[in-house]
């Protein structure tokens, strides 16, 4: 089988990379708080399903029990600009399914027949899919003209699983010198993440597993061995 050194793998991926990236980027921002059902509460009031209809400065909101917006059942509210009243404390939560573009940062591998534990970076990347849950509040600031002004905050996790291909190091010390030669060898990565949510990118932790795709496998230190990872991701739906 070929070996693959990391510009090799680069010069692969790197074109599909670009290609996911500019078609999808445009629709990440859409884990915003966009128009779509929510689940909405306040302190006055327990959970109730609504729709949402969001433009870039307000917001309007339709009660809806049974998945239908009710157009005689509506209030709402302008964002970012100033209002004569206070408005109440409101959240609105969503749930959904995510799929990310994923690649780990850092790798950190345990001990492994004695060996010291190491810190890794190479190039890697995943498919992530996960359920995803998101909350909006909406708050009102009051500035010291005593101008009220309405703002939106948002914070969600997901949990998934993910898989995909990476690079790796082989070397002596990865095969306890059962190898002299040194090369990238490529992986299949797979194992389950969780991540917090930031609009477009998604920032976690993920625990993992990696197979050699090289015969060198059966000397590779790493084979299918665990490791904790620091991932960043970029929504695709």
């Amino acid at each position: 089988m070929k070996h693959f050194n990391k510009y090799q793998f680069l010069a692969i991926v790197l074109p599909g990379l670009i290609f996911i990236s500019c078609s999808t980027l445009e629709k990440a921002s859409q884990h915003g708080f966009q128009s779509g059902y929510y689940k909405m509460r306040s302190d006055q009031t327990p959970a109730q399903k609504v729709y949402v209809d969001r433009t870039e400065d307000k917001v309007e909101v339709y009660q809806a029990p049974h998945k239908k917006p009710d157009l005689d059942d509506s209030f709402g509210f302008t964002l970012n600009s100033e209002e004569s009243e206070p408005g109440k404390k409101l959240s609105f939560t969503k749930s959904s399914l995510d799929i990310d573009l994923a690649t780990i940062l850092m790798k950190y591998r345990p001990s492994v027949q004695g060996l010291p534990s190491q810190l890794t970076s190479d190039l890697n990347i995943s498919l992530y899919a996960g359920w995803r849950r998101d909350q909006y509040r909406r708050s009102c600031t009051t500035d010291p003209l005593g101008r009220h002004i309405n703002r939106m905050s948002s914070r969600g996790f997901d949990i998934g699983l993910f898989g995909g291909l990476g690079t790796t190091a082989i070397t002596p010390f990865t095969t306890q010198n059962k190898r002299e030669y040194e090369y990238s060898g490529m992986i299949l990565q797979s194992g389950i993440a969780g991540f917090l949510e930031f609009n477009i990118a998604s920032f976690g932790f993920a625990l993992g597993w990696d197979y050699l795709v090289h015969s060198d496998r059966e000397v590779w230190i790493y084979q299918n061995k665990p490791w904790l990872g620091f991932m960043v991701g970029i929504a695709l739906n």
